[in-house]
């Protein structure tokens, strides 16, 4: 195996890991944001940490990892495809590997944005249905009378929603729209993740420069850590309009009074 072929493996088994270990550690805080994105009108939840709180007392500890085993399965080619293909662009449109370049940045990060949503739209697809589910069941009762017209997989009582699997709810949107069902919310996916990795990817590596040793070459893990945190915060926090319009435009079902959207515009206004 060549250098560079060997390369390309670490960096895809690299993202894996890296994408197998954040889902493990932060994915009950994600469960959280989607609830909480998609309250409307009465709240269900006043906020992050009384949604973790009664999500444990409603459905255990294991129903804070509601919809984990989609984003375990799929996180490791995601992640290894957003980052691979943001090193091979920088390498790609970099003119020599040291010099800075803050508009090829940008570049490579908007290249890897584009490429992950191929994994990033099916997953947070099914992942969403399997999260809110449990903000339904806790929700305003009557449902029915609030219903959407279109329903893509079997809803119902608790005791249905419970047995609600991702590979149920892909079969039926599979069957009932074919693979546009999986891709639905692509472009609020897209207008979410090219602007994170735009944002993320040179926030990243500019900062993470500033703490490179001239012995190693390299920076230390903390340095690179805290890089990571403040370029992620400052990444999210910007895109995170955009989560939200996407994740109530990819929620199948609705609670009672809850709308439906045309599109992302719609969503917006």
């Amino acid at each position: 195996m060549s250098s560079q072929d060997l390369s390309i493996t670490a960096k895809l088994i690299n993202g894996g890991v890296a994408g197998l270990v954040g889902v493990t550690c932060v994915f009950p805080i994600d469960l959280a944001k989607t609830r909480l994105q998609n309250q409307q009108g009465k709240d269900v939840y006043k906020g992050m940490t009384d949604c973790l709180m009664k999500t444990a007392r409603a459905e255990g500890f294991l129903g804070m990892y509601r919809g984990a085993a989609v984003n375990l399965t799929l996180v490791t080619p995601e992640k290894a495809i957003k980052l691979a293909a943001n090193d091979f662009l920088r390498q790609l449109l970099m003119q020599d590997g040291t010099q800075r370049n803050l508009k090829m940045e940008m570049l490579a990060g908007c290249g890897a944005g584009i490429c992950q949503v191929v994994v990033t739209c099916p997953m947070e697809m099914l992942k969403i249905q399997l999260q809110d589910a449990g903000r339904l069941a806790v929700g305003p009762q009557g449902s029915a009378s609030a219903a959407p017209t279109s329903r893509p997989y079997s809803t119902g009582s608790a005791s249905t929603h419970r047995r609600t699997s991702a590979t149920l709810i892909a079969r039926e949107l599979l069957r009932t729209q074919g693979l546009s069902g999986l891709y639905r919310g692509l472009g609020a996916t897209l207008l979410r993740d090219i602007p994170f990795s735009i944002i993320y990817f040179p926030l990243f590596a500019n900062l993470n420069q500033l703490g490179v040793s001239e012995l190693t070459g390299k920076a230390p893990f903390t340095h690179s850590f805290v890089a990571g945190c403040a370029a992620g915060s400052v990444a999210a926090v910007a895109v995170t309009p955009l989560d939200v319009l996407k994740t109530r435009i990819q929620t199948l079902k609705k609670g009672p009074g809850e709308d439906t959207y045309r599109g992302v515009t719609d969503c917006a206004r």
